[in-house]
């Protein structure tokens, strides 16, 4: 499926948010030689800003890839704030490693190998962000995994909340509209999230049009 979101407003939301750095450059062009999804500047921009405007210290990654959206969260926490990464590829994560190990940040990085879903039941919160990234008909699980972790005044981010994969948004939205779609894989994933987040009471969610269509859920209390 192609994005609907138009190029040109990926390109102004790149030009006004913040700089990247010599290390994020690298990491723009790996993704580009190597074809890796990542959430791309625009997003990153806006994951440093949500980091900052919550005043951060914890933050937990489902699917972390080579570490892209890792390092914009660091860039925004505190020297003795925590971020935790979790990957699937063993290559991966250690490029991750390498690249937070690049950055000139005093927050302690976890790399944890393995099932994000699994890994977050090893880990005590609050979180003051998390972000959603991995399999899409898994969002859902994920969410349910560490709703109880969220600090109140946090955020949950998820990507792909429009465009990735074989995700078809327009069937997203006549399915949480309520109407009959037969929709499957990545598209029931998403739409299943969102149905479930806008519904809990605790959470205030609302759509980011930028990179793959962010979901941002505002935990109240």
């Amino acid at each position: 499926m192609s994005n609907p979101i138009p190029d040109s407003v990926e390109q102004l939301a790149r030009v006004v948010g913040p700089d990247g750095d010599a290390v994020l450059a690298e990491m723009d062009d790996y993704a580009d030689r190597e074809g890796f999804p990542t959430v791309g500047p625009a997003v990153g921009g806006w994951l440093e800003l949500f980091a900052r405007m919550v005043g951060a210290e914890r933050v937990f990654e489902f699917g972390s890839g080579y570490g892209y959206s890792a390092y914009w969260f660091c860039r925004a926490l505190p020297d003795d704030g925590e971020i935790v990464l979790t990957e699937v590829d063993e290559d991966e994560l250690e490029l991750a490693r390498e690249y937070l190990g690049r950055g000139d940040f005093g927050a302690t990085a976890h790399f944890e190998l393995g099932d994000a879903i699994e890994t977050i039941g090893s880990y005590g919160g609050p979180f003051d962000v998390v972000l959603i990234d991995n399999e899409k008909h898994r969002y859902r699980e994920a969410f349910e995994s560490v709703r109880e972790k969220v600090a109140p005044g946090g955020v949950v981010v998820a990507d792909n909340a429009v465009a990735g994969s074989t995700i078809d948004h327009e069937d997203v939205r006549r399915l949480l509209e309520g109407e009959s779609v037969d929709a499957t894989g990545p598209t029931a994933g998403i739409a299943e999230y969102l149905s479930a987040v806008r519904a809990d009471p605790y959470f205030r969610t609302t759509l980011l049009p930028v990179g793959e269509g962010v979901a941002v859920s505002y935990r109240i209390e």
